[in-house]
């Protein structure tokens, strides 16, 4: 079993409320082998690269970076502001071609009569994949795609833009922001193992609560927080990311009594096992965590 005097510290069994963490089951070779990010030569994490047109659509990510892409092919490119984000007027473009989970455009011009490009979450997130990917790049004024941008805009390269933009998500960039910078890059830092922990622990619905403990590998931070912060970490950071890529799907409960809080379950889409794939060794066999 991996760190097994971890969990016979008294703060982390407390964290944990009898719950025992899905990466403990791993040979601590296969745990140091998940710590390494996916390559084309192989590894312990293998990202499927031949995505249909349909699996494309399920996810939010994909399908979107695919209509930004085009609207950058065309013309000069898209016109950027003096600090480099896209322009208002491209901005209202995205929102009327972009559809992206729990995104109501409605509800967004309520609390705002024009939206700039970091208000759109949807689009920021998604130009910053493919630029950080080298699909698009600014160029006097303007953001232009990249001949790279240009072959994912046709097969077979575009069966592997979800691979692509994953992988620049999870191991490139850092989602910290989403988090309000809680914990540094935890529990991202760890990615590889929370998404073996979470293709053996979210089968079934399960809150956030719940997952953070099954999949993540506690630090000091998160143990004497006086709130679950390690909770709202592992939201932000991992699971609606996630959703957003089509691995996951979420759920909304309204708490009776409470007008403005809910509970949230989030579980595996097929997708999720089609995507990844695992070359690990157990201790013993898997089975569900509780």
């Amino acid at each position: 079993m991996v760190a097994p005097g971890m969990l016979q510290n008294p703060s982390v069994r407390n964290w944990l409320g009898g719950i025992l963490p899905a990466w403990t089951l791993l040979e601590h070779s296969s745990f140091n082998a998940l710590l390494v990010p996916p390559t084309p030569a192989g590894g312990a994490i293998r990202l499927a690269v031949d995505f249909s047109p349909e699996e494309i659509r399920q996810s939010a990510v994909a399908r979107n970076a695919l209509v930004l892409l085009h609207s950058v092919s065309a013309g000069r490119g898209l016109k950027l502001t003096a600090t480099g984000n896209l322009s208002r007027s491209v901005v209202a473009e995205m929102i009327d071609l972009f559809t992206w989970p729990g995104f109501d455009k409605t509800e967004v011009f309520q609390f705002h009569n024009t939206i700039n490009e970091p208000d759109f979450v949807a689009l920021h997130f998604v130009r910053h994949l493919v630029e950080t990917g080298g699909l698009v790049r600014q160029r006097k004024g303007y953001l232009k795609i990249t001949s790279t941008g240009r072959r994912v805009l046709e097969d077979p390269a575009r069966q592997a833009l979800q691979a692509l933009l994953f992988h620049v998500a999870q191991w490139a960039v850092d989602l910290g922001y989403f988090g309000r910078g809680l914990h540094g890059d935890w529990p991202q830092s760890d990615i590889g193992v929370l998404l073996w922990s979470l293709s053996v622990a979210a089968n079934d619905w399960e809150s956030p609560e719940r997952l953070t403990r099954l999949c993540t590998i506690p630090i000091n931070g998160v143990l004497e927080a006086q709130w679950d912060a390690g909770t709202m970490a592992m939201e932000a950071r991992v699971l609606r990311p996630l959703w957003w890529f089509g691995l996951l799907e979420y759920r909304r409960e309204e708490i009776p009594g409470r007008q403005f809080e809910a509970s949230h379950f989030y579980r595996k889409t097929p997708l999720f096992d089609r995507f990844l794939s695992f070359r690990v060794k157990l201790e013993t066999a898997a089975g569900p965590r509780h």
